[in-house]
């Protein structure tokens, strides 16, 4: 029996066509691979991005985002590489060859996903990190820096007193890297409080200030507070 050419089946390969233009089919612009533009926006998020979020940034089906970050995973996790040729056509036959484990992975937190480093280089990167930290901040910044983060919320005319030094600038420079902030003002003075941001915790490796180590066993007279003489 011959089949009529209108009802044939569709190609394998055969790319699904869309009822809208996308971000990812800009006119006179060779078509972005999908898997690659979800690639590209979560490597530049500074938090987790959430499926529907990623789904509105390509308008593209949240079931279409759900299976690439699916591929996505398995590709950092070692499993056959995604893209090849394309990750929103047709499947097309696997070799069977694995790809490479990355060290960073593909993590679901927060209701959104993020790239994340792999667990079994969190001793590099935290030494990595605290390195470079302490080589960008001065000595005077890190000092203030613990006193916010001890005392918060403090003034600057606090701060001040504890360090015996005029701490104006490092004030400005901790805040312009956004380690500390504004937080409130003090109901007598109306002096400005300030308090340390969740991009500090970020660096430190910790999830909340009472993870701070107790300060007094830092100090020589091992008691409360801070030691103003610095002679």
């Amino acid at each position: 029996m011959t089949t009529d050419p209108a009802e044939a089946p569709t190609a394998p390969h055969a790319s699904p066509e869309l009822s809208v233009a996308t971000p990812l089919d800009v006119p006179g612009q060779p078509r972005l691979d999908l898997d690659r533009a979800l690639e590209a926006l979560l490597f530049v998020a500074d938090r987790p991005i959430s499926t529907v979020a990623l789904a509105a940034a390509v308008a593209r089906p949240v079931a279409e985002i759900r299976a690439a970050i699916a591929r996505l995973a398995a590709d950092y996790d070692g499993g056959a590489p995604s893209g090849e040729p394309r990750t929103d056509e047709a499947a097309t036959e696997q070799s069977g060859e694995r790809g490479i484990r990355r060290g960073f992975e593909l993590r679901e937190v927060g209701g959104g996903w993020r790239f994340y480093v792999r667990d079994d280089y969190d001793a590099l990167i935290a030494g990595f990190v605290i390195e470079q930290s302490t080589q960008k901040l001065s000595q005077a910044a890190l000092e203030t820096l613990a006193v916010v983060a001890y005392k918060q919320p403090i003034s600057r005319s606090a701060i001040a007193a504890i360090r015996a030094v005029n701490v104006d600038s490092v004030v400005r420079t901790l805040a312009g890297r956004a380690l500390i902030t504004e937080v409130d003002t003090d109901p007598e003075t109306g002096a400005i409080l300030y308090g340390t941001t969740d991009q500090l915790l970020e660096h430190l490796g910790i999830n909340s200030l009472d993870e701070l180590p107790p300060i007094s066993p830092l100090l020589d007279d091992g008691q409360g507070g801070f030691d103003v003489d610095r002679a």
